[in-house]
């Protein structure tokens, strides 16, 4: 079994990687900004923006599983600024960090989480978020890149933005989110698989047009809205980051995800 350093185990993913590549047999070590308080995972304070703690985060490490980024839409909600910039402090800086420290160290394999569609977004985080995976390309470590739809909770998070609205136009481009669960066993069974490079992408089990999610979403909250499908050209859907994969399925729809969102807020 290997001894894996998470970066990002503290975010939506992270939270579901960590359980399952302990309840693989490996054994884990988050690296944060400040411990946790799971104690079936190691913890050590670093800081992927400045490079503070890496070096000691990698000692004894085989395997790292690079999943921190920071997107301030999926913090906040898209604001007027993130078509102008975003960030690059963690996902570029921190990355390249991490990769030295990584060769130093002699790090037997590097996996990238990324994104479906980065090429053809028209975000700056895309591009921010690319230009990390491109370093890990280009680096001498054995690496495998992994990308993934968006996740199922940035959907939800988007389309909680418009509940203030009567009407909702959206697209009817399809696309197929998923569900952090299924990319965290995807990516706990990268580790051990003996593949490298890059590894069929993962979406969600549900193909639909956007629009459709919508009114997935609306009926599981009881909303009563207006919901107008929008056709627009595939380059414009791309640009927006409506994407989708067939390589690799998910299990839970979004209807199921929806569903224990709903248990839990009652």
């Amino acid at each position: 079994m290997a001894k894996i350093l998470v970066t990002g185990g503290t975010g939506h993913l992270g939270r579901d990687l960590a359980p399952a590549l302990t309840e693989a047999g490996h054994t884990v070590r988050l690296l944060a900004r400040k411990t946790g308080q799971d104690n079936s995972v190691e913890w050590v304070m670093g800081d992927l923006a400045t490079g503070d703690g890496i070096e000691e985060a990698l000692r004894g490490i085989d395997t790292v599983i690079h999943a921190a980024t920071l997107s301030p839409i999926a913090k906040r909600g898209m604001r007027l600024v993130d078509f102008f910039s975003s960030p690059s402090s963690v996902d570029v800086d921190g990355t390249r960090y991490l990769l030295a420290a990584a060769e130093h160290s002699g790090v037997s394999h590097f996996i990238f989480v990324s994104i479906v569609g980065l090429e053809f977004s028209r975000l700056p985080y895309a591009r921010v978020k690319l230009a990390g995976e491109r370093l890990v390309r280009e680096s001498s470590l054995p690496w495998s890149v992994i990308r993934a739809t968006p996740f199922y909770y940035l959907l939800a998070q988007m389309l909680g933005g418009l509940k203030w609205l009567p009407v909702w136009p959206l697209p009817t481009s399809p696309s197929n989110p998923v569900d952090t669960r299924d990319v965290a066993f995807y990516l706990s069974r990268a580790v051990t698989d003996g593949k490298r490079g890059v590894r069929p992408e993962i979406g969600g089990p549900d193909m639909m047009p956007f629009s459709s999610f919508a009114r997935q979403y609306c009926d599981a909250l009881g909303l009563r809205r207006l919901i107008l499908p929008l056709p627009i050209g595939r380059k414009m859907s791309l640009g927006m980051g409506l994407v989708e994969t067939g390589e690799r399925l998910g299990k839970r729809t979004w209807k199921a995800w929806l569903s224990e969102q709903c248990e839990r807020a009652r």
